[in-house]
């Protein structure tokens, strides 16, 4: 349905050039001679004319300037039967609804798609459908999301997320430090928190996923997203939550207000560090923490500075509790 079926049109509003004749006309008296009109003012005119501010009195021959406030008036009275009407229209929508809605409610699960994985090809497809499940979940809402996510990716997120809390869902979100580097995730990560949402980050690997109402899981099924299996099995969905909470158990919990960024950084370099000092390589850091591996070495570089190592072992040594050379 058309906007414009739901909302009537704007009044016209006199623009700058109406204005200014409709100011000449008050200059001339409030009359002036129709037949002094000439083409290029007969639109100016005729949008006075169409918003009540002149009149034609066709007996004299003249247009008659009127107040404004005739104007007003009867324009602010058609706006507020029109939001009298709207209001009304949207109490009743539920009810309106209701019989479709509680046959879409009614329709089961189709016995021969249990235990199929669902794939769906194309982001925006993919967009569409978690936009569904999120407005169709009821309980919680579980998710995974390792890495670095783009400011609007996480402006989408938020405008999809926010009613679902609304509505007295649960949710919580697992990160990665890397999370507490990214302004606009720690900005998300406030604001849905302040709205009942629980994040926490986790110094591992774990795999992409979403988990609505313990009955439908979404994860990705190609290495760059672009194709998302939505699993609908209780077997399958049921051992993907367990993975969930097992994560969840482990993960950290985060003041989500905006960090200092050489705090923030530091946080990150030790934990790269504090990993390297378990014998991890340069990769399995980058691939554990969901860092670049040009990342990790930065930190790195940090790191023995600020330990005055001047090699890797010499690092993992001091940071295990040796003098930190200042």
């Amino acid at each position: 349905m058309a906007a414009d079926q739901l909302v009537g049109p704007e009044p016209d509003m006199p623009g700058e050039n109406a204005r200014q004749l409709y100011l000449a006309i008050l200059a001339e008296g409030g009359r002036i001679p129709i037949s002094s009109v000439d083409a290029a003012e007969q639109t100016l005119i005729d949008q006075l004319v169409r918003t009540g501010l002149v009149l034609p009195n066709l007996m004299d021959g003249v247009y008659t300037a009127i107040s404004p406030r005739a104007m007003v008036g009867r324009v602010s009275s058609e706006l507020r039967s029109e939001a009298t009407r709207l209001l009304l229209r949207a109490e009743r929508l539920p009810s309106d609804m209701d019989g479709l809605t509680r046959a879409y409610d009614a329709v089961p699960s189709r016995a021969d798609q249990l235990g199929e994985a669902v794939h769906v090809e194309g982001y925006e497809h993919i967009r569409h459908r978690i936009t569904q499940l999120a407005s169709d979940c009821r309980g919680e809402m579980l998710t995974a999301q390792p890495g670095p996510r783009a400011a609007d990716v996480l402006e989408l997120a938020l405008k999809q997320e926010l009613p679902v809390l609304a509505r007295g869902c649960a949710m919580r979100t697992l990160y990665q430090p890397i999370a507490l580097l990214e302004p606009a995730a720690v900005e998300y990560a406030a604001v849905v928190s302040e709205r009942g949402a629980r994040l926490r980050t986790l110094d591992e690997s774990f795999q992409r996923m979403l988990i609505f109402d313990r009955s439908v899981a979404v994860v990705p099924a190609a290495g760059d997203h672009s194709k998302a299996a939505f699993i609908t099995d209780p077997a399958a969905v049921a051992f993907l939550v367990s993975v969930y909470e097992r994560d969840w158990a482990r993960a950290d919990a985060v003041q989500w207000d905006v960090p200092a960024t050489q705090h923030a950084a530091r946080t990150a370099a030790d934990r790269v560090g504090r990993l390297l000092a378990t014998g991890l390589t340069q990769r399995a850091v980058a691939t554990r923490l969901g860092l670049s591996e040009r990342t990790v070495a930065g930190h790195i570089a940090r790191l023995r500075t600020w330990y005055g190592a001047q090699t890797l072992f010499q690092l993992g040594w001091l940071m295990r509790g040796g003098d930190r050379t200042e």
